[in-house]
């Protein structure tokens, strides 16, 4: 199982930090590299409020369907949109329910509004889909705009996000955490959302998605994070979003129902594809939450009814 495969960042640390502290990194071609996210636009001294309600009605306009949207602290909002592309495509791959969302954030930053989204052509890689999600990219851009892409300075191949894992001993894509495990699908979904619905240990459901013709169902939570608990989206992103450009749409986090296993994915996998070039050592790097996969999986296996060992 993908849970017995995977490693915290706590036991990984050291022995990564001294296996690649002097590895350099692959230089590749600039057009054989993706980036995990896209700036469309940024607006000095904006309205949130009203950046919001136009973002949201080209969005509509647009074709894609808002199916969630959340506000992890003051100066952010995530908007989660899918349309009928994004939920076949995802239905023609494994655990494809995945990549049937796109996030499109608004930051405010230095007095202006950073609009923002999830680059589809690099999350299809990150979770090995049968289509490059490159339409949907476009769709976006046409809609939202582009001023450019980023995250990490160089990015990544294709090849390198099909096999990703941030470092030695780090989970893949393919070692997912099992969280619970019930009879049938329907029994599954019904035990989720009941759970979730109690917000237990500041865990809440934002957007749920069915995936066509199968058995799967992605749905996208808040973290709260109680008593500053390091399982808390704002107590992460404080501590690695520190770029002037900010990351906001690696939020938020998300569970896979596929028939009766409810699933999601390392915090080690889960961050990293979203920071991929954030250090393991110092006040902002990995180490700064080393806390956070222990307290991720167990926050989301309580709020999923699964049992803790």
């Amino acid at each position: 199982m993908g849970h017995a495969r995977s490693t915290t960042l706590s036991a990984a640390l050291l022995l990564t930090t001294v296996l690649f502290s002097f590895v350099p990194a692959l230089v590749l071609a600039d057009d054989a590299r993706l980036k995990p996210l896209i700036l469309a636009s940024t607006s000095a001294g904006g309205d949130m409020a009203a950046t919001v309600q136009t973002v949201s009605k080209k969005l509509t306009d647009g074709g894609f369907q808002i199916v969630g949207q959340y506000s992890p602290y003051p100066e952010a909002t995530i908007l989660v949109v899918t349309n009928d592309a994004l939920r076949a495509a995802a239905a023609k791959s494994e655990k494809g329910g995945f990549g049937a969302i796109q996030r499109v954030t608004l930051t405010k930053a230095d007095n202006a509004i950073q609009v923002a989204f999830t680059n589809p052509a690099y999350m299809a890689q990150v979770y090995r889909m049968a289509a490059d999600l490159t339409d949907i990219r476009d769709k976006l851009v046409s809609v939202l705009g582009k001023e450019k892409d980023y995250g990490p300075e160089e990015g990544l191949s294709k090849e390198d996000l099909r096999d990703y894992h941030y470092k030695f001993l780090m989970p893949y894509f393919s070692d997912p955490l099992e969280l619970a495990s019930y009879k049938t699908y329907q029994a599954a979904i019904d035990k989720v959302e009941a759970t979730l619905a109690t917000g237990v240990d500041g865990v809440k459901k934002i957007y749920r998605v069915d995936i066509p013709g199968k058995e799967e169902t992605v749905i996208g939570v808040s973290m709260a994070g109680p008593n500053d608990d390091c399982s808390g989206d704002a107590y992460i992103m404080k501590r690695i979003d520190f770029k002037k450009i900010k990351s906001t749409g690696h939020l938020p986090y998300e569970i896979i129902v596929t028939k009766g296993k409810v699933f999601t994915l390392p915090a080690e996998f889960r961050i990293a594809i979203n920071f991929p070039d954030l250090s393991m050592m110092g006040s902002n790097s990995f180490a700064s939450i080393m806390c956070a996969p222990s307290s991720i999986q167990k926050a989301l296996t309580k709020a999923v009814g699964g049992k803790l060992e």
